[in-house]
């Protein structure tokens, strides 16, 4: 059974992640969502919330699993039986900052390879980092993320009148 794990803090989930989740869940035949508790990072959701938006998006998406880790994600990879790492890469940037990585973890890792998916154009501008933004500034998110993350980021970011 081949198992990919698709690592991010997810801070927030995006419709470019939701996008690479379901395209990777169609090529392995396990697909494990890891959610990094970033310390390098202000977190807007917590970890916790992140699982569980998760969760509720792919819950309906075969042989997907969300779980969240620390630490190393040659580790978290080694635990889960996974023998691919895969990552998006919107923009050359991206893979300039991915191919290293990618290579360091293969050099601590050599039971698990990383796959790069090109995200569609139509994402190819979205991060978590602008969305996060926006957010905090009660920018119009509506398109970049999906719909129940938008529904719970304008509660937690006090949009809506409760």
């Amino acid at each position: 059974m081949a198992t990919a794990v698709f690592p991010g803090s997810f801070d927030p989930v995006t419709t470019g992640h939701m996008d690479l989740i379901e395209r990777a869940a169609a090529i392995f035949d396990r697909l494990v969502i890891g959610v990094l508790a970033n310390s390098s990072k202000t977190p807007l959701c917590t970890v916790e919330e992140r699982v569980q938006l998760l969760k509720e998006l792919t819950k309906d998406m075969p042989g997907t699993e969300v779980l969240s880790f620390d630490g190393l994600l040659v580790d978290f990879v080694d635990s889960t039986g996974a023998d691919t790492i895969v990552r998006g890469i919107r923009s050359p940037a991206d893979f300039e900052y991915e191919l290293p990585l990618a290579q360091a973890n293969y050099k601590l890792n050599c039971k698990a390879d990383t796959l790069f998916l090109a995200t569609k154009p139509e994402y190819s501008y979205i991060s978590s980092s602008a969305v996060k933004e926006l957010a905090r500034y009660k920018g119009d998110i509506k398109g970049f993320v999906p719909g129940s993350v938008y529904q719970f980021l304008m509660q937690k970011c006090n949009y809506l009148d409760s």
